[in-house]
């Protein structure tokens, strides 16, 4: 094709339309996108408002590009040197258009998470929390494997083949990835099981904090130093876990330690009374409070006390620990009764010495709660 021809008015006519219609598409893109998605909206109503957010962000640009493909498409119309029913060219707009909507449905699972959370809790569909992050990362891998395969075959690949090869070479991938495949069992396990659920508090021989984060592979662990613990399930399924998020009630269990020169009728006041200040203590768990006197200890008398706060909030559960102990403390001092402290007792007699020594000698010592 000459020059002369290249430049006549038809083809420059042709390239000028060409240009125009790839223009006039890219700078539309955003506007038709807007207008697409304000349509429907308003044939969804309010019900679509949680969904449609979800909807506009996964499939914002996914649009502008399938626009785009679109514009490529008309403006080939008018290119002189390729037709648009070109087996190569069609191969390849197919190609974009699975390619977008594969691009907009991996971004709405992607996010589909927060909306499943939604779901589960508005219409109380019981699915546990760790379920629904996995669910979402396994539709990924979906989305993804049917848009390769569905690319593949748009070129004349033969995906079986390829899925047959996958599946001979399927014994050396396990023995390869015999870890990772541990750590996905793992993860069944720990899923099927439910040990723990995103958010509790648990302690392991490996780890202590709040669960993060639970995938095929491995499990994310807060500490409470708001380092990230990243633990394999192999290793997490295999070892005892403490869920402290599971309790019902919160133990509180230590000794009281009085003097040996308490009364019997103040350490029995003693005992009543505290048994009294739990049993009528509006945070304090009724079922089960012991307070007794124990036994006979080296420094003095101990009473036990042995009981449960209804909360499990660690903090507010220090805060009622703390409000118990003043209490007691109270009462100690409203009845002149002292704790007892480690201490030894010393007895000594006068006896006369040789000038500059201390007269005296030891002739008993006793555990006791003073010196004298």
């Amino acid at each position: 094709m000459s020059w002369e021809v290249l430049i006549s008015y038809e083809y420059l006519l042709d390239f000028a339309i060409l240009l125009a219609i790839l223009v006039l598409f890219f700078f539309l893109r955003k506007y038709i996108t807007k207008y697409l998605f304000m349509i429907l909206l308003k044939i969804g109503g309010k019900k679509l408002n949680g969904f449609f957010n979800q909807l506009h962000a996964s499939f914002s640009l996914p649009m502008q590009g399938l626009i785009l493909i679109a514009g490529v498409y008309f403006a080939v119309g008018y290119f002189p040197f390729l037709e648009q029913s070109n087996n190569l060219l069609i191969h390849v707009l197919k190609s974009g258009v699975i390619f977008m909507i594969g691009w907009g449905l991996y971004n709405l699972s992607s996010s589909s998470s927060v909306l499943f959370s939604k779901i589960n809790k508005k219409y109380h569909m019981n699915i546990d929390e760790i379920l629904i992050p996995l669910f979402s990362r396994t539709l990924r891998i979906i989305i993804i494997a049917i848009s390769f395969s569905i690319i593949a075959q748009e070129f004349g690949y033969d995906v079986n083949g390829f899925v047959a090869g996958l599946g001979i070479g399927g014994l050396a991938f396990a023995l390869a990835a015999k870890d990772a495949l541990a750590n996905m069992f793992g993860g069944i396990i720990i899923i099927t099981e439910k040990p723990f659920t995103i958010g509790d508090w648990v302690l392991t021989p490996s780890v202590e904090g709040t669960i993060e984060d639970i995938s095929f592979r491995s499990t994310k662990v807060r500490t409470f130093a708001q380092a990230l613990v990243t633990v394999p399930n192999a290793t997490l399924s295999n070892e005892p876990i403490t869920n402290w998020s599971k309790m019902g009630k919160r133990q509180i269990t230590f000794n009281l330690t009085l003097t040996y020169d308490t009364p019997r009728e103040k350490i029995e006041i003693v005992v009543r009374q505290v048994e009294y200040l739990l049993k009528n203590h509006s945070e304090i768990h009724p079922e089960t409070i012991f307070v007794n006197f124990d036994e006979y200890k080296e420094n003095g008398i101990e009473i036990f006390l042995y009981f449960f706060t209804k909360t499990t909030d660690w903090g507010y559960y220090l805060k009622i620990r703390e409000e118990i102990n003043l209490h007691i403390y109270e009462l100690l001092e409203s009845e002149n009764i002292r704790i007892a402290l480690p201490s030894r007792r010393i007895i000594m007699e006068e006896t006369a010495g040789e000038p500059g020594e201390v007269p005296g000698r030891v002739l008993e010592e006793v555990p006791g709660t003073a010196v004298r």
